[in-house]
């Protein structure tokens, strides 16, 4: 990798990446073992899975999109998208397993937004031709 296109910007959502996907695996251990009686008797064991599962598969996609080719400024858009949908998706997953406010309802597919928009930067930056290798 060009060491010029690894910004300080990048560093960050690399680590953020990293961050997400050890308390992915953790929060998932915390779910299944500690929390495991409380999740059955709410009846949302789901809802804590699905919210693990999309941090750490969004986790693994802000690690693979910091790392690659930034050159162009539209690029960390797609980090941003894929660290305010973990947030916004996951976090109000794991408040409403655990009994949160009803009103966090609706910032889960606020989340959910966010992360298909991420892909969808992603689609459209990485389906245009490269027209500096010319």
């Amino acid at each position: 990798m060009d060491k010029r296109s690894y910004t300080p910007e990048l560093r960050l959502f690399f680590r953020l990446g990293v961050i997400f996907a050890l308390s992915a695996v953790a929060l998932g251990a915390f779910g299944a073992h500690a929390l495991n009686e409380r999740l059955l008797s709410r009846n949302t064991v789901d809802v804590w899975e699905t919210a693990v599962d999309y941090q750490m598969w969004h986790a693994l996609a802000l690690i693979l999109f910091s790392w690659i080719d930034q050159n162009d400024h539209i690029k960390p858009w797609t980090c941003y998208a894929f660290t305010a949908g973990i947030l916004l998706f996951s976090g109000s997953l794991y408040w409403l397993a655990l009994g949160g406010p009803r009103w966090l309802g609706p910032v889960t597919p606020l989340g959910g937004l966010a992360l298909m928009i991420g892909w969808l930067i992603a689609l459209l930056i990485y389906s245009r031709p490269n027209k500096s290798k010319n």
